[in-house]
């Protein structure tokens, strides 16, 4: 047990050690940086066919990100896919390692990018949750897209 706690403890260190970009990029960093990482986000799942994709802005109402993305796969494994992908693809491209939870299962992940935060689901699960009418309520220009 205590071998767990130390290897949590030295696995936190090196991702804080490795996200000074997101560091940078969150809660109230670049714009311009927040609108490429949006923009990035919603290609990356329009390319991995991601179905009904809401994007809800979150500036000025909660400091945790900018912008939340909440989308739905076909199954599982395509939940699991449009998540590698697409965290993959902010590495690459924004130079920032997205903090996931959920990828195993692929019902629901989560996915930290900094800026944006995005909700993977399968159709079940996110019509059970139905998370985005709890942010939407709160925020009316929430967009379609």
């Amino acid at each position: 047990m205590k071998e767990e706690i130390v290897l949590s403890e030295r696995t936190a260190a090196a991702n804080d050690a490795a996200m000074p970009a997101a560091a940078a990029l969150g809660q109230g960093g670049d714009k311009d940086a927040s609108k490429r990482m949006l923009d990035l986000i919603l290609s990356s799942l329009d390319d991995d066919k991601a179905e009904d994709v809401i994007t809800i802005p979150l500036t000025g109402k909660s400091e945790i990100a900018d912008n939340m993305i909440v989308a739905s796969g076909r199954s599982a494994r395509q939940v699991q896919s449009i998540a590698e992908k697409l965290m993959d693809r902010v590495k690459h491209e924004m130079g920032v390692i997205c903090r996931v939870e959920g990828k195993q299962s692929g019902d629901w992940v989560l996915i930290d990018c900094g800026d944006a935060i995005v909700h993977l689901f399968r159709p079940e699960v996110r019509e059970f949750y139905q998370i985005e009418k709890m942010w939407m309520a709160s925020t009316p220009e929430a967009a379609k897209v």
